[in-house]
């Protein structure tokens, strides 16, 4: 099991960046697939066609989400945090991901870095 955690600059404010990772229609435009989503604690999600799934855990509005990651019959939970902050240029995402299986590593970073995040910092241009 791996953890990563890393900032991004998004160009827009906190409480835009926070609706735009927990509305399913904001999240078809930037990622360009259905999703489903809900801001009730419990409620299941539905990423990139399924790819990513999981159980949101704690939402703060504006400011936090917390969700946890399925990967098969993987015995510690894979837990989601992001946290966002204001930053002179919109919002600094901090990004928590613990408890990744090592097999998924790389595959998981990138999709953070070139679909997840980068796919919203090029939405926010």
């Amino acid at each position: 099991m791996k953890d990563f955690k890393k900032y991004y600059i998004i160009s827009a404010p906190p409480e835009e960046v926070y609706l735009a990772l927990t509305t399913p229609a904001t999240i078809h435009l930037w990622s360009g697939e259905e999703a489903e989503m809900s801001t009730e604690p419990g409620s299941e999600f539905a990423l990139w066609e399924g790819s990513i799934s999981g159980k949101n855990l704690e939402f703060e509005e504006g400011k936090k989400i917390v969700q946890k990651w399925y990967f098969g019959d993987q015995e510690e939970d894979s837990i989601v945090t992001i946290k966002l902050h204001p930053h002179k240029n919109g919002t600094s995402v901090e990004l928590r991901h613990i408890n990744i299986p090592d097999d998924d590593y790389e595959d998981i970073v990138d999709g953070w870095d070139s679909y997840y995040f980068g796919s919203l910092q090029d939405f926010y241009g």
